[in-house]
């Protein structure tokens, strides 16, 4: 598809709009310039304009699709507050009424394309609008359905008490641990399989624990509290029990740990838990786990190349039970290859009479580098959509609450991923990561620090991707990142003691 962009260059916000419709196709941008002739190409087109007239900004969408056009178009004032964003608002909506119409596709959550709707909604409830008003603002403009926003106030509510306790000069840990025991066909994220990388574990865990010591000056350096730590992967429990069990000993020498409110180890994958490792990550002083077998549907797992039974998800998560963690997480995906709406719905039913603390639902989320898509896997938008709402409708009846939410670009039907919780088992880490009100000091390969000034001054720091270069750029990028961090902490400590 080819798009004609007159005028302006509002490419990725209307790129995001145009991914709401299509989510996997490839589009041609094409700037013209003022006075310059637009090319007429074959096949569908996409002409995004604004033009000038009389102390207005006239942003217009053109759609020419499947043999039908469409026109849609809004004025915005030239002395306007906010000019520019107001004329990339009006552009968007006006391709978004458009392509709406043309493809009979109605995105639940409209216009919206952010990772973060919960935060919109957080920032309207602070500048005091009422839920109607929200209401109104969010289906007027943006085009979002009433159960979305319903949703997302609700999620908001009940952030509110672990946001209100948030610790003045908190920080929160993340530990990379990126290896997996195998590489699962929907999965993009950057993990290497420990067949593959064996030899690199035990280097990798020594330079890990160099990373947190020398992250640990920095916060007691600077005064400042851990407030939560959090493993993430890849799969933690990759590792064997006594390279957990040395991480974790790092952790608890170095750091202050008595103000700590949080400690999560995903167990993740049902064939990586032994009551061994669970035995070292409890006497590291993590009080949470997350099991996660993604679907209790065998030939869903054969599917998507997961190598484990659903057997193993309950004798781990039976481990973890019997283990005494404060708080166990279980994941289910939503629209995975082969499966069914009675399935999922009867694997929701079955971690439902479990009863953990947590359910995490997200819907499955389409990258260009997964095997899945590599190889033309077939997936159903609508499916996904309806598993969604079945989901949410069965937690809430269970006494589930939603207590954080996220969305990821070129997910199922336009979808979500929900956090539920039930018995005030909130997870701290995960509402202070979506709302981007604490920052993350991350370690490991992959690991992204965020530093967080106030919510509009937020820096990122990124350790290199891969296990081999983290090791190989230790001196050079690692170290120097760290320093880089403890710097942007220092200036923000000196200006709130000013």
């Amino acid at each position: 598809m080819t798009v004609i962009m007159l005028g302006q260059n509002f490419k990725y916000e209307t790129e995001a709009v145009l991914k709401l419709f299509y989510p996997v196709r490839a589009f041609d941008f094409v700037f013209v310039g003022d006075g310059e002739p637009a090319p007429k190409p074959d096949g569908d087109l996409i002409i995004l304009s604004r033009k000038i007239y009389s102390g207005y900004a006239d942003l217009t969408a053109e759609a020419f699709i499947g043999g039908k056009n469409l026109t849609d178009h809004t004025l915005v004032k030239l002395e306007s507050d906010d000019y520019e964003h107001l004329c990339e608002l009006g552009l968007c909506r006006a391709l978004f009424d458009c392509l709406k119409e043309l493809t009979g596709i109605s995105p639940e959550w409209g216009m919206l394309t952010g990772v973060r709707p919960v935060k919109l909604v957080s920032g309207l409830m602070k500048k005091g609008l009422s839920e109607e008003e929200i209401y109104s603002h969010m289906q007027g403009r943006l085009g979002v359905s009433r159960e979305k926003i319903g949703l997302a106030i609700k999620t908001a509510k009940n952030q509110e008490q672990a946001l209100k306790a948030l610790p003045k000069n908190g920080v929160s840990l993340y530990v990379s641990i990126p290896f997996c025991p195998s590489r699962c066909a929907y999965c993009s994220f950057v993990s290497q399989t420990v067949a593959s990388f064996l030899k690199l574990i035990p280097e990798y865990v020594e330079r890990l624990c160099d990373e947190i010591a020398l992250t640990a000056d920095i916060v007691r350096g600077l005064g400042l509290r851990l407030d939560t730590v959090y493993f993430g992967g890849g799969t933690p429990t990759s590792l064997s029990a006594g390279e957990l069990e040395r991480i974790m000993s790092v952790i608890s020498e170095r750091f202050d740990l008595s103000g700590l409110r949080e400690y999560t180890v995903e167990a993740g994958r049902p064939d990586t838990v032994t009551e061994e490792k669970l035995s070292a990550i409890k006497r590291g002083g993590a009080d949470r786990v997350s099991v996660n077998p993604q679907t209790l549907n065998q030939s869903v797992l054969d599917a998507i190349g997961r190598k484990h039974t659903v057997a193993q998800f309950f004798e781990a998560y039976d481990l973890a039970k019997k283990a005494g963690f404060g708080a166990i997480n279980v994941d289910l995906i939503a629209g995975l290859p082969t499966d069914t709406l009675e399935s999922f719905e009867a694997g929701l039913s079955e971690i439902i009479r479990l009863s953990p603390e947590n359910i995490t639902v997200h819907a499955l989320s389409i990258k260009r580098s997964a095997d899945l898509m590599q190889s033309g896997g077939e997936l159903d938008h609508e499916l996904a959509a309806k598993m969604i709402s079945y989901s949410g409708s069965a937690l809430g009846a269970a006494g589930y609450e939603p207590y954080y939410l996220y969305r990821q670009k070129n997910q199922l039907g336009n979808q979500e991923n929900v956090g539920w919780e039930r018995g005030g088992s909130l997870g701290i880490y995960n509402i202070n990561m979506m709302e981007e009100v604490q920052t993350v000091l991350a370690v490991g390969a992959g690991g992204s620090t965020k530093i967080v000034a106030d919510e509009k001054n937020i820096r990122r720091l990124y350790n290199p991707k891969y296990p081999l270069e983290y090791l190989r750029r230790y001196d050079t990028t690692v170290a120097v990142r760290k320093r880089e961090a403890e710097r942007l902490l220092r200036e923000i400590r000196g200006r709130e003691n000013e």
